[in-house]
């Protein structure tokens, strides 16, 4: 079936996109580069770029010609709680006035997020043929969603309060900032395994693997800009995971 060889081949182009972005270090952000062409504003940039995400994945899971029940909902429902976040509440509170990214990075985020969105809206709306059981895993997988959430906005939160209290990068202190440079990513990684528990579906599990392909490697850039940047920075400190990366 397409779909089908779609997922594998997104899968595919996740692990080949993590070997690139080891050596080729994303420009937005502390790492921001105008040599990658036109800009935009942080802000709009990361409401664009969120935004297929947030429609996309919604409106195909609940008209396709699917019954959909209680796990199907939950998945919806865990969606637009981060994307809802990402793409009209964090924008917002960012601290990144006068701050730009490359038009190029959002263009590919946009296209990004429409792939995602549509394999896992779509699957859910028009493939999936049995409705999943409020089991066990259905449990394990709702608890480390939300800590992910959970972990992701404390730590985006303790980032834009550093910001307003120093007007520029800081060093992190506490909760799990005392082991890893980036627990907003490991946040965030925690978050979609979570949500592949619940899903059982290898849509799903894409996202989980593009989350980390795309994280662990920006992770370990912040980690050397820290380093770099702060002669005094805790040395014991990993990039994402404890005593690991």
């Amino acid at each position: 079936m397409w779909f089908d060889y779609l997922v594998w081949g997104w899968i595919a182009t996740a692990i080949i996109t993590f070997g690139f972005l080891l050596k080729i270090k994303q420009p937005y952000g502390r790492h921001t580069s105008s040599s990658w062409g036109p800009m935009i504003s942080n802000n709009w940039g990361w409401f664009w770029m969120e935004l297929p995400a947030m429609l996309i994945m919604p409106w195909l899971s609940l008209s396709g010609e699917m019954q959909l029940g209680t796990v199907e909902y939950t998945l919806v429902g865990f969606w637009l709680a981060h994307y809802i976040n990402r793409t009209l509440i964090f924008p917002l509170r960012i601290k990144t006035r006068g701050k730009k990214m490359p038009l190029a990075i959002v263009l590919s985020a946009i296209f990004f997020n429409a792939i995602n969105g549509f394999v896992n809206g779509y699957y859910l709306g028009n493939v999936k043929t049995i409705q999943s059981e409020v089991d066990t895993w259905f449990v394990i997988g709702l608890l480390l969603f939300a800590l992910g959430m959970q972990i992701n906005q404390w730590a985006d939160n303790r980032l834009i309060q550093l910001r307003k209290e120093s007007d520029g990068y800081s060093i992190p202190i506490g909760g799990l900032y005392r082991w890893v440079s980036c627990p907003n990513y490991l946040g965030e990684i925690i978050e979609w395994v979570g949500f592949a528990i619940v899903a059982v579906s290898w849509p799903a599990a894409s996202f989980a693997i593009w989350t980390a392909a795309n994280l662990i490697p920006r992770a370990l850039n912040h980690h050397d800009w820290y380093h770099t940047k702060f002669e005094t920075y805790p040395k014991e400190r990993k990039a994402v995971i404890p005593y690991l990366v």
